[in-house]
């Protein structure tokens, strides 16, 4: 089961609600992901989705707040990758008509009866009426990517201006959701963690908000050890090519002018360094007498290196 197919499951256990809030959630439903049909039985309407836990939770809700005993129907997939197509559908004479107006759906002014895709401000006038509505704008049009590769959250509609209206909503809770176009589509998306934690909260889905949080820590300190090891790769190298660089300088003056004519305290450094080429600055420090420091060393097996450059440019 997918991540999205997971919060979509934990969401729809959601039906100890109040009428508004399933009004809200419904409405929610019906805006994302429905269409309305005129046929000979005359007026209908469709709610489409993939996901079977919504099926059920969109036929209970119709049936337990709406008196309205809706049919669910199955389209059978041909092909093994895609998922079976869940229809929950409402007809003329199981109310469909009154629930478009009570959802704001239909509206009905002089006599003229107009489709409205916008968000009803009386849908969303308290925190918890906001949050059913979220919550079903998720159920009907919402994913969420697999979190261990990715994190991005997304709401699929068909409307620029309800799109616009939705991400209003969502951000009305602190949050950065954004809108964009793909195709015929407006997308309301959300990419950083934090955030789609917080909209997980938002929404009501607890158990898949901790499960998602532990991938974020595990996959935090898998960064930090590779951030760690990089570092200390790095710190390595440069550390194995200063020495490298160091024992060839020795060796060119030793061949050339020779280590005799170096002062006692830089002499003593080169063949502490010839000696012992792995050893770090801290070591070789410690094996003199007295002891030296890490910085002492590296002040003079620079002068050492330096040495070395005039002799090769034969200014020494």
């Amino acid at each position: 089961m997918s991540f999205s197919s997971k919060v979509k499951g934990e969401i729809c256990r959601y039906i100890e609600i109040s009428k508004e809030e399933a009004l809200a959630e419904i409405s929610a439903i019906m805006k994302v992901s429905g269409t309305i049909g005129f046929s000979g039985k005359g007026l209908s309407f469709k709610i489409t989705t993939e996901n079977p836990a919504s099926a059920r939770h969109i036929f209970t809700i119709l049936k337990d707040y709406f008196d309205i005993h809706s049919k669910l129907l199955v389209k059978k997939s041909n092909s093994l990758k895609k998922n079976n197509i869940y229809m929950v559908l409402i007809e003329e004479d199981m109310g469909v008509r009154e629930l478009l107006k009570e959802t704001g759906i239909f509206k009905e002014v002089d006599d003229v009866l107009t489709i409205d895709y916008t968000i009803e401000p009386e849908m969303v006038k308290t925190e918890e009426l906001k949050r059913a509505y979220i919550r079903g704008a998720f159920i009907g049009g919402g994913s969420i990517s697999n979190p261990e590769k990715t994190y991005h959250l997304e709401f699929v509609t068909h409307s620029e201006e309800y799109a616009i209206q939705l991400c209003k909503l969502i951000n009305s809770f602190g949050l950065s959701s954004k809108v964009i176009q793909r195709k015929n589509s407006h997308i309301i998306y959300i990419k950083e963690g934090e955030q789609i934690v917080d909209l997980l909260n938002i929404v009501g889905a607890h158990t898949s908000l901790l499960e998602l949080e532990n991938i974020r820590i595990m996959k935090e300190m898998r960064n930090n050890v590779n951030r760690l090891v990089n570092c200390e790769t790095a710190n390595l190298s440069k550390t194995v090519n200063a020495a490298v660089r160091q024992v060839e300088s020795i060796k060119l003056i030793q061949s050339t002018i020779g280590l005799q004519r170096l002062p006692k305290n830089l002499r003593e450094v080169a063949e502490l360094r010839l000696s012992y080429p792995d050893e770090s600055l801290k070591e070789l420090g410690e094996m003199l007498n007295p002891p030296v420091g890490k910085s002492g060393i590296n002040h003079r097996l620079r002068k050492i290196e330096k040495i070395a450059e005039e002799v090769r440019s034969g200014n020494y």
